[in-house]
């Protein structure tokens, strides 16, 4: 008969947390999107429970607290709440299931399944905040990514753990274009986040772009425009915790997240309904500081590791490139692809404005012919576009200008090379092959 010490023992992995007592508080206060508590014991970034009605039980996160007070933000709608509603802590941090299992579902900010195909039987778990890796330990871009698209894979080639911002206002084919990547890149696994966009467009996006084929190696996060602030914002971290997960497994994870000035709005919100003073054009300094802390977790890995290959889209609001998103997210990216709304109007596909656009680690992955060729094309096109109007009026007289000269002769073919449908891929060689002949035809 085991002695009762055999018994202690065997019971010796029962964590003390789980028989601490839990400190319920309660509402006092609805402002906005915020609920004011008293009486609870948490810390910031905490999770709670909030009773709504008698059956019904909302997460909420702890963003920031006065005193005695505790402000907390919910994840969904929390009608029907009233003074006194009961706030239980939630013990642990919020893990979501990962692995394999994962591939061709779509999930919410929570990782709950939207696809209607059942839970998500998967074996791991993980945290929603990742591990912060040692910049001095990652491994360096040094590798080419085929995105399938020539302009980029000749004019602004990507390489691999490169983090790039595609800048666009509304309806310039940012989302075709996105789609075109999830396509044709070359890439292990795709991780696509819909933040913060219109509802419509999950469903467009998941059966016209990605399809059943491209579905099947993807996983899906979306969090329309209709969720929570913090519901939002936690399907950004949660798209990029996934593509961390892979990328730990040695696989080559195209991240793909719509939009980052959705994200920076949400957190905009959360920071105003809590009392922090805006700054810049209505955004308080944490969403300045909340912007590199998602993005500098995509990127390499450590050596040997896999890779996350990321493109963020921004919105530019009446096409301004200096909005203050725009101007922050260009500082920490590695590279940004500017859509242009004149090139969109004139039928020209993608419209990628190569004047306006770069790729920062380009110089240091591709051959010297290779970037003196795309600095040429870059060139060429620049100095038509600046004399665009006097050649138009015919007050340019030829010969007055070699290099305008030969723009002039070769700008059909040039804008003919930039030029794609949706169902062309071309690979790097392919994309190389054109821009040559591109620069040759019209000589």
């Amino acid at each position: 008969m085991p002695t009762l010490q055999d018994r202690l023992n065997k019971l010796s992995h029962v964590s003390t947390e789980l028989l601490t007592p839990r400190i319920e508080g309660k509402v006092t206060r609805m402002v906005g999107l915020t609920m004011e508590a008293v009486g609870c014991v948490v810390a910031l970034g905490d999770r709670c429970s909030v009773q709504v009605r008698k059956d019904r039980w909302v997460e909420s996160e702890v963003v920031g607290f006065t005193g005695d007070l505790t402000y907390l933000m919910p994840t969904e709608a929390i009608d029907g709440i009233s003074p006194g509603a009961r706030v239980r802590p939630l013990l642990g941090d919020s893990q979501m299931p990962v692995g394999d299992e994962l591939l061709g579902r779509v999930v919410n900010g929570l990782g709950k399944p939207l696809d209607g195909k059942g839970p998500i039987k998967a074996k791991d778990m993980v945290s929603l905040h990742g591990d912060v890796i040692n910049p001095l330990q990652r491994k360096p871009i040094s590798e080419t990514l085929d995105v399938g698209i020539k302009s980029i894979n000749s004019l602004l080639t990507v390489g691999k753990g490169q983090r790039l911002g595609l800048f666009a206002g509304s309806g310039v084919g940012k989302s075709m274009l996105l789609g075109m990547m999830t396509k044709f890149t070359e890439a292990d696994i795709t991780i696509v986040g819909l933040i913060g966009e219109r509802g419509r467009e999950v469903k467009e996006f998941i059966d016209q772009i990605l399809g059943e084929e491209g579905l099947s190696r993807s996983v899906v996060v979306a969090s329309p425009a209709d969720d929570s602030a913090l519901m939002r914002l936690r399907a950004a971290m949660l798209v990029t915790r996934i593509a961390e997960y892979y990328r730990d497994q040695g696989k080559s994870v195209l991240l793909l997240m719509d939009s980052l000035t959705r994200y920076a709005q949400a957190q905009r919100e959360i920071a105003l309904s809590v009392g922090e003073p805006p700054a810049t054009k209505g955004y308080p300094p944490s969403v300045f500081s909340k912007l590199p802390q998602l993005v500098e977790r995509a990127g390499n890995g450590r050596e040997g590791g896999g890779s996350i290959t990321a493109f963020y889209t921004v919105l530019t609001e009446g096409d301004d490139q200096q909005d203050p998103i725009a101007d922050a997210s260009r500082a920490i990216l590695d590279g940004h692809i500017v859509l242009s709304r004149r090139l969109a109007e004139e039928g020209h596909y993608p419209a990628i404005d190569i004047e306006a656009s770069i790729s920062r680690a380009m110089p240091h992955i591709v051959s010297e012919d290779h970037l003196l060729g795309a600095m040429r094309v870059k060139q060429l096109y620049s100095k038509f576009q600046q004399n665009q109007d006097l050649v138009s009026i015919g007050a340019y007289s030829k010969g007055s200008d070699p290099d305008l000269d030969q723009a002039i002769v070769q700008m059909p073919e040039i804008r003919g090379f930039l030029q794609q449908s949706l169902t062309e891929s071309f690979s790097i060689d392919q994309s190389l092959e054109a821009l040559v002949a591109a620069m040759t035809k019209a000589q």
